[in-house]
């Protein structure tokens, strides 16, 4: 994939979630990022995957912001083109949340979405 089409499915954090990624990698030892992924499954079709890593592969696209890093691999980012993650902390619990602008539908649990 070339530069200008990484550019055209830009993903964004906001400053909520790379402070909690940063609080959380520094307690991880080796962790240096939080990777973000799309599979196949989930109520809705496709589910997000979170998980702390210490290495980068080859297709990864970082995004980083604030000392936070966010790793998404090439097919992940087809299905998250424009989205913007955030944590949020409310009466309903604490949450990394994605807003997908092409997810169509999504679940209760805020994992799960189809295109």
């Amino acid at each position: 994939m070339g530069a200008d089409a990484k550019t055209a499915m830009k993903v964004e954090m906001t400053d909520a979630a790379a402070k909690r990624i940063a609080r959380i990698v520094s307690g991880e030892p080796g962790k240096t990022a939080l990777r973000v992924s799309v599979e196949g499954g989930g109520c809705s079709g496709f589910s997000y995957k979170f998980d702390l890593v210490g290495d980068r592969n080859d297709d990864d696209v970082a995004i980083e912001k604030d000392g936070a890093t966010i790793l998404i691999d090439d097919l992940s980012l087809v299905y998250m083109g424009g989205s913007v993650i955030d944590f949020v902390d409310d009466l309903m619990g604490q949450s990394f949340q994605i807003r997908n602008p092409n997810a169509v539908a999504s679940c209760g649990c805020g994992t799960s979405f189809s295109i």
